[in-house]
């Protein structure tokens, strides 16, 4: 299997889930996913944001506020929309789904998700057929995700997606709940149960971004996330992709040192996708010019 950073839009056409994660494990450290809102008016009328962040050098795409029974891309037709969305950017896209629980002990009021968002076996069956490349465990703010739901939601993604799907779970931020804020986000013990259950890339706020998650605590999950043979995602799920670029390059070297494997940025820089700008000074921190240019440049029909 190539590494991500050399395949090109008819790779990803053929690829299975469990070749794609092998592709980011291949790239050491350099591949960079954009977070897009898709229920939001792109910044340009004439180009979908998820057009965008590829332009600017995403290797992946991953839909936010996605309805998988009342699928929507704000930009694109009604029909066949997630084809739509590979097709246009030549990039692997996912969807977030949320593992809400509505009785966890929360730190603000929570929303109240649609059937779409939430995290059951049947909007997982619907995101399979809706033809996604993986699946995304994670929760938006106020939505009251938890570590113990997200366990139970891998079993189901497994389930549906079987041995060859790609599965990411974990959390960015607190999400609304009082005990899984801060440095209580994530434990080893977390780890194993999402490993157990069936995560192939355990997610995890990057240093610097959620109040009392340092480097050292980072390397230590990251490193035994990565003992269990799953990969990492750290992220910005907490509107710094609105940052100034030193900010971004200072988290963005800060979560290459702690070993990711994939760098997440979020959509909350202009509403609903990060400042364009700073997907490209986050790629070029973390694998310079070549690989990014080239990212930026190849052609969707190669």
């Amino acid at each position: 299997m190539k590494r991500l950073l050399d395949c090109t839009a008819s790779d990803f056409k053929t690829m299975t889930g469990q070749e794609l994660k092998q592709a980011v494990k291949a790239s050491e450290g350099r591949v960079m996913l954009s977070e897009n809102m898709s229920t939001v008016p792109p910044l340009y009328p004439n180009v979908t944001n998820s057009e965008l962040a590829a332009a600017f050098g995403a290797d992946l795409l991953l839909l936010n506020v996605f309805d998988v029974f009342n699928p929507e891309v704000k930009g694109c037709g009604r029909e066949d929309i997630v084809n739509q969305v590979k097709h246009l950017t030549g990039r692997p896209v996912g969807i977030n789904l949320e593992p809400a629980d509505q009785e966890a002990g929360a730190s603000e009021p929570l929303e109240t998700l649609t059937p779409g968002r939430t995290a059951t076996e049947a909007s997982l069956r619907e995101a399979k057929h809706l033809g996604f490349d993986f699946i995304c465990l994670t929760g938006n703010p106020k939505t009251g995700v938890t570590n113990d739901k997200t366990a139970a939601a891998i079993q189901k993604a497994r389930a549906v997606f079987g041995s060859e799907g790609l599965i990411i779970a974990g959390k960015m931020h607190g999400a609304g709940v009082r005990s899984e804020s801060g440095s209580s986000i994530i434990t080893e013990d977390d780890i194993d149960r999402f490993t157990s259950a069936g995560a192939d890339i355990i997610l995890m706020p990057a240093p610097g971004t959620v109040p009392g998650i340092t480097m050292d605590q980072t390397v230590k999950y990251v490193q035994y996330a990565q003992s269990k043979g799953a990969l990492v995602m750290l992220t910005i799920g907490t509107s710094q992709e609105g940052a100034d670029e030193a900010t971004i390059r200072q988290i963005a070297l800060n979560a290459k040192m702690a070993g990711a494997d994939i760098h997440h940025i979020g959509d909350a820089g202009f509403y609903g996708i990060a400042v364009p700008e700073n997907i490209f000074t986050y790629s070029i921190a973390i694998r310079g010019r070549r690989h990014t240019f080239s990212r930026m440049a190849a052609s969707i029909n190669r």
